[in-house]
């Protein structure tokens, strides 16, 4: 008889409740032995050493959580996600036993690549800067993890590897990639819930979580998740919920103001580190070793006010959107991070000749939305009545408008931020600071 899915120990449990680790909000993670080897190990300790949201708690000082947190959340959500598609028929014709464990492992897993301040950094897309999926299969293929996916699970780590960070090959592998890091993936429905509950805003828990696990169902040709027409406001909302947690909490001005100054000091910095090392550090020797590579240069000052006893972050200066000088955002939008760094020079220039004194280059940063686009929300309803599945776009103004529009233009700012003793130097006194900018977009 083949075995079901609801038979995996780790299923069975979520209702045995023997072993038990609890994290924020009165959730319960269900521990079996091999998942107790997994999280134990040197490789996944490391995580509870690197914060989830990193430079958001300058803004929100309770969101100081930490990726293994978030991993174990994410964990119990792939849970909840077996146990619910379990009992649909076509998934569990294309999902078997071992494929289920594969996906089990991967969700636990999935954040073993990151390095403290990771996706700052990925967003400058340097040479020599890999990506954090990549930089998971060194702890992968080899070592406790390895040993213990191959010893414990009866996994070969290639296949956790294949799933985390390779495109789909096949109907079964496109199935759990959906489940993994998609629309309504185990991942998100984590983050967003949990970042909000520890940055103390209500924005992304206001949608049924529950609801919507209780509709996952397959699309049309059951190759990825969709939705049963009972879960349609849920995923509106949980559209919504996103919205706002990048409006107010990941692209927060003064976020954008911390993430500028440390994308600026690792990019004077990167070519004197060796990054492989760097980027297996906790965060605290992480910075350790960044403000030893400083010594006493430009990025020193920036990194002594990211993370010495006083706070002091650069000033917003100015700012443009999508709507608000569309000619000016679309100049500095989405270019490559060498390019920001240069036009802040050439900015630095000019305002130094209209303030007259010298401002160093380091002294104004550039923020503006990265050349990499955020994922669409793109998920199927399905209208059993009618034997229909049409796209929630397409029957969802929320969805239509937050999701179908570029998501980026809409939450993302072009922004300039000053050194703090150059703001009152740089209001008012001639020149509008459109005029300014101009002129150093002119020269590049």
């Amino acid at each position: 008889m083949t075995q079901s899915i609801r038979e995996i120990p780790e299923l069975r449990a979520m209702d045995d409740r023997r072993s038990l680790i609890r994290i924020a909000y009165e959730t319960d993670i269900p521990v079996t032995p091999r998942v107790r080897h997994l999280i134990d190990s040197q490789e996944f300790r490391r995580l509870g050493q690197i914060s989830q949201l990193g430079l958001v708690g300058h803004v929100y000082p309770s969101a100081r959580h930490s990726r293994f947190e978030h991993s174990l959340g994410v964990y119990r959500m792939a849970l909840q996600y077996l146990q619910r598609l379990s009992y649909d028929e076509r998934f569990r014709e294309a999902i078997a036993v071992p494929d289920a464990e594969v996906f089990l492992t991967s969700a636990l897993l999935h954040d073993l690549g990151h390095w403290p301040f990771c996706h700052p950094i990925e967003d400058m897309r340097l040479p020599g800067v890999p990506q954090h999926e990549l930089f998971a299969n060194s702890f992968l293929l080899e070592g406790e993890i390895a040993d213990c996916l191959r010893d414990d699970w009866g996994i070969q780590p290639r296949d956790v590897v294949s799933l985390l960070s390779e495109k789909p090959r096949d109907r079964k592998s496109r199935i759990l990639a959906s489940m993994l890091s998609g629309p309504i993936d185990v991942d998100k429905m984590d983050y967003l819930v949990r970042d909000s509950l520890h940055a103390g805003v209500p924005y992304g828990r206001n949608f049924d979580q529950q609801r919507l696990i209780g509709s996952l169902c397959l699309n049309a040709d059951a190759s990825g998740l969709a939705i049963s027409e009972k879960g349609r406001t849920a995923a509106e909302m949980m559209v919504f919920a996103r919205y706002v947690m990048f409006s107010e909490v990941y692209w927060h001005h003064a976020v954008r103001a911390a993430t500028a100054m440390l994308q600026r000091a690792f990019y004077l910095l990167h070519g004197e580190l060796e990054l492989d090392t760097l980027f297996r550090l906790a965060e605290h020797d992480w910075i350790v070793q960044m403000q030893g590579a400083a010594g006493n240069g430009p990025a020193r000052e920036l990194l002594e006010g990211l993370f010495g006893l006083r706070r002091k972050l650069y000033k917003r200066w100015v700012q443009f959107s999508y709507f608000q000088q569309r000619e000016l955002y679309n100049g500095i939008a989405r270019r490559p991070y060498p390019w920001l760094a240069a036009f802040s020079e050439q900015l630095a220039d000019v305002l130094s000749r209209h303030a007259g004194c010298r401002i160093a280059p380091h002294e104004i940063l550039v923020d503006a939305p990265p050349t990499k686009l955020e994922v669409q929300f793109q998920v199927d309803v399905h209208f059993s009545k009618e034997g229909q599945y049409r796209a929630l776009g397409d029957i969802s103004p929320v969805v239509s408008t937050l999701a179908r529009e570029q998501f980026d233009d809409y939450v993302k700012r072009v922004r300039v931020f000053v050194h703090p003793r150059l703001r009152e130097e740089l209001v008012g006194g001639g020149a509008l600071p459109e005029e300014l900018i101009r002129q150093a977009i002119a020269r590049m």
